[in-house]
């Protein structure tokens, strides 16, 4: 059974005639004579009986037309349930973030949103050290997921997810202050090409650029170490031996004294930084909440700073 049939059956009850349901509903005689004959192919007993020029419900049709409205209510009620889901500004929000996003966003989200406020959405914050071509996944799990790719690589796949483009970063060469090469303004690959790195595992921002300066020199990298996690990257380039990548912007509360940043010329060494949702996610306002104000703690930490 469909819920027009039902409700085109119950019209019949309350007012009488085809051409009366019609004019109610705003289709054509013919279109209630057709939902009518469809509900009656799904039951073997008569729903309708001809009085005169008039058809009307047989006894069976006014029980069913009765069930019909108590289903037709159950419908308006779960329509007005997901649209009171949809317009709850404190709606329960679940975002995930990698790492390093994570360590510069996660406490400022918090601050503007803070919890128990009212009008404000309810966060659940996880972190997802996941390879690049594995964040569209985890929009099943969560409601905005806060993701990277190389602005050159493969696009995020839009048949699939909903894409809010946030901000572009890119990957400098961390040095310790004392190294000869933090007196230059920016590096090109043959001057960082030969030096003792440590990068990220394949299939992270790092391990990408680094590959992409292998491919400019045609030297093949030294690497020492292979960590995800910014914090200790900067630790070791800090504590001399190595240098490495860090994101000029979601790093920094990872930078410590006596480490300075670089731009590195020369090869593509910039990165997307946009949010993933399922298209459904986007239509609730808790959700979007979290999206704009997202948009604007990043665009703060992407803003030049003064000097």
């Amino acid at each position: 059974m469909d819920i027009r049939q039902l409700r085109v059956l119950r019209e019949l009850g309350d007012l009488g005639s085809v051409r009366a349901v019609a004019d109610a509903m705003l289709i054509t005689p013919s279109a209630v004579s057709q939902q009518l004959a469809l509900l009656q192919r799904s039951v073997d007993v008569p729903l309708t009986r001809r009085e005169g020029r008039n058809l009307v419900l047989t006894d069976a049709g006014r029980v069913l037309a009765d069930a019909g409205a108590s289903v037709i209510r159950a419908m308006a009620d779960a329509r007005a349930a997901i649209g009171a889901f949809h317009d709850d500004p404190a709606g329960t929000v679940a975002l995930s973030a990698f790492h390093s996003a994570g360590h510069a966003v996660f406490s400022r989200l918090v601050d503007r949103l803070p919890p128990g406020a009212d009008g404000v959405p309810r966060l659940r914050l996880s972190d997802e050290d996941v390879s690049q071509q594995e964040f569209p996944a985890l929009t099943a799990r969560y409601d905005l997921v806060l993701a990277h790719r190389m602005a050159n690589g493969p696009a995020w796949p839009q048949d699939r997810v909903s894409v809010l483009p946030m901000i572009e970063e890119a990957l400098d060469v961390a040095l310790p202050a004392g190294h000869p090469l933090a007196a230059r303004a920016a590096l090109l690959p043959e001057e960082v090409a030969d030096e003792p790195w440590v990068t990220s595992r394949a299939g992270y921002s790092p391990a990408d650029v680094l590959a992409a300066v292998v491919a400019v020199t045609g030297r093949p990298a030294r690497v020492l170490h292979r960590i995800n996690d910014y914090s200790a990257v900067a630790a070791l380039v800090a504590a001399g031996g190595v240098i490495g990548l860090l994101p000029r912007y979601t790093a920094r509360p990872a930078v410590p004294p006596g480490l300075v940043l670089r731009p590195l010329r020369g090869v593509a060494a910039v990165r997307t930084i946009d949010v993933l949702a399922r298209p459904e996610a986007l239509r609730r306002r808790s959700v979007m909440t979290v999206a704009d104000t997202l948009r604007d703690i990043l665009s703060e930490l992407s803003a030049p700073r003064a000097s």
